[in-house]
């Protein structure tokens, strides 16, 4: 285990290094690069921001509107019978896309029923078992220029399924 320790305090420095290393080593120009680089991340995060403005505000408007507490309450009968927290329904929904936005619902949780209780263990879980999907193929087809995106919905919509159900299993089998 203190290898692993020693490894991560010293990984970052020696990839630096290495770099520059191997920069010197083939008379490449490091900074110049480095600079070009920064150059074309600028104009990839100029190409997404409008989409990323976008997400945000809607996420924004469900949350003020209250429309995803409305959601909980209507698909209640839902969870109950599936043995799925109500509750929970907005952070999973919103989790899809804004990670910051759902971290911010996980805060709700915890303030009203704490962290170390069952929603907020389940919670934590479910958010470290799924991904953002739609803000994740906005920013990174985007960038890319992918233009059809084929199954990667649908599996992302499938692979957050499967997360989620995880969690709630792991959360009864290690708490309860």
């Amino acid at each position: 285990m203190n290898f692993i320790v020693y490894i991560s305090d010293y990984i970052i420095p020696f990839i630096f290094f290495y770099v520059i290393g191997l920069g010197l080593l083939t008379k490449t120009h490091i900074f110049d690069e480095f600079i070009e680089g920064a150059k074309e991340g600028f104009k990839v995060v100029f190409d997404i921001l409008p989409t990323l403005i976008g997400l945000m505000v809607a996420i924004g408007i469900l949350r003020a509107s209250g429309a995803l507490d409305l959601l909980s309450g209507l698909l209640k009968p839902i969870t109950d019978k599936l043995h799925f927290p109500s509750e929970l329904l907005p952070v999973v929904l919103v989790k899809m896309f804004s990670s910051s936005a759902a971290t911010s619902l996980l805060l709700d949780i915890f303030k009203e029923y704490g962290p170390d209780s069952y929603l907020g263990r389940l919670v934590s879980i479910i958010l470290s078992s799924t991904e953002t999907i739609f803000y994740t193929m906005a920013v990174y087809f985007m960038a890319a220029g992918v233009k059809k995106t084929r199954y990667t919905l649908a599996g992302a919509l499938f692979a957050t399924l499967v997360g989620t159900v995880a969690s709630v299993i792991i959360t009864n089998i290690v708490f309860y």
